[in-house]
């Protein structure tokens, strides 16, 4: 979700190899259970990663990584802006640099995301003389597009979210560029493009808000009809971008059974809001921004004790209800690594200080992280 565009050319894939870390007394190796050998029997536990940690030049996130995480998404460098900036550009330097970082520590990797309104380059719609597209054009653009870059890593990104908030927060298909032109065909096109380029990746279809019952609903009727036509869909990205009180457990837990029955269950860009909400925003509409303003950035020197023990609290709550799941639930991931890489930081407000994750700007881990172990240990 983080909104930052990075482009970069895809000669630098040569010269990333991606060193060893070693750890110190000040780095989390020291300091901490391993996520992902409390849930080894359970589910992949997992974090999304930005260009600086693949490119090498974050070496105590990869500390955690290493430690901590058994799976990996990648925030931008996947997304059609970033990869595919223009009709014959294709920029997989970072790209590259990512799957062999997965590779590496053997990690499940995960692409994200091949369809999505937003970060899609303007050209992809358009004629060439600034009219829309056809939509013939506009889905074998869809078809090339993935047959590109989904193609390139055959074998090697385990699974896809194939497409990335199609849905409005009523469950009605949201009116976007794609749905405009081509109406529900890009969904099937971009399904059925992915399964013919790797029929053994995962395929899933991703979104926000989908503990609210309109969009739940929405979301099962969408995958149920993609499967009607013969369609391959793995699974559905429930993503976490929660906040301290909302959504509730009960929320949370029916759309986890509801979306159980059509296949994998996952939690993606888990992150938790601490900060005041500028207006009734919930999700991750990334459309949705505000202007500066201080009262919505009240922690700029630290998180006050009572925050973070709410904080502590909503992890070990939601945590013991997804290890309930188990069974159903087949991954978790926290959507950046350390606080100083959440795009909370950057939205509904750019410039503010954000504490979601349970790794501090110090790399360190907070009492939530100790908190989801001891939650998931009295089961």
């Amino acid at each position: 979700m983080k909104l930052t565009k990075t482009l970069v050319a895809a000669s630098l894939a040569a010269a990333v190899v991606v060193g060893c870390v070693t750890s110190n007394q000040n780095s989390p190796k020291a300091a901490g259970t391993s996520l992902k050998e409390v849930f080894k029997n359970d589910f992949l536990v997992g974090a999304a990663l930005n260009y600086r940690q693949v490119m090498g030049q974050d070496p105590q996130a990869e500390v955690i990584l290493a430690q901590h995480f058994s799976t990996i998404s990648p925030e931008n460098l996947l997304k059609w802006e970033s990869v595919h900036p223009q009709p014959e550009q294709f920029n997989f330097g970072p790209a590259d640099a990512y799957v062999a970082l997965g590779q590496k520590y053997r990690q499940f990797i995960v692409g994200h995301a091949l369809v999505w309104h937003q970060q899609t380059p303007r050209w992809v719609f358009e004629n060439g003389q600034g009219q829309p597209a056809s939509k013939e054009v506009l889905l074998k653009r869809i078809e090339e597009h993935i047959t590109a870059v989904a193609g390139r890593y055959k074998g090697k990104i385990n699974g896809w979210d194939v497409v990335n908030e199609a849905l409005n927060d009523d469950g009605t298909l949201r009116q976007s560029k794609w749905h405009q032109i081509t109406g529900e065909d890009y969904l099937a096109k971009a399904f059925e493009t992915a399964r013919n380029v790797d029929p053994k990746a995962e395929l899933y279809y991703n979104d926000y808000n989908l503990w609210k019952p309109a969009k739940r609903n929405g979301a099962v009727k969408l995958v149920q009809s993609l499967k009607a036509r013969g369609l391959k869909v793995d699974g559905i990205g429930m993503q976490g971008h929660y906040g301290l009180e909302n959504p509730s457990l009960q929320q949370i837990e029916e759309s986890i059974l509801a979306f159980s029955k059509l296949g994998k269950v996952m939690i993606t860009e888990l992150d938790i809001d601490v900060l005041p909400n500028p207006s009734n925003r919930q999700g991750a509409d990334i459309d949705a921004t505000f202007e500066f303003d201080e009262r919505y950035n009240v922690y700029t020197t630290g998180l006050p004790e009572e925050v973070q023990q709410k904080l502590t609290q909503r992890y070990a709550d939601l945590f013991a209800l997804l290890h309930k799941h188990r069974d159903k639930i087949s991954r978790v991931t926290f959507w950046g690594v350390t606080d100083k890489d959440s795009w909370l930081n950057d939205w509904p407000i750019k410039g503010r200080t954000s504490y979601p994750m349970v790794f501090d700007r110090n790399y360190q881990p907070k009492p939530a992280l100790n908190a989801i172990v001891q939650a998931v240990r009295n089961k």
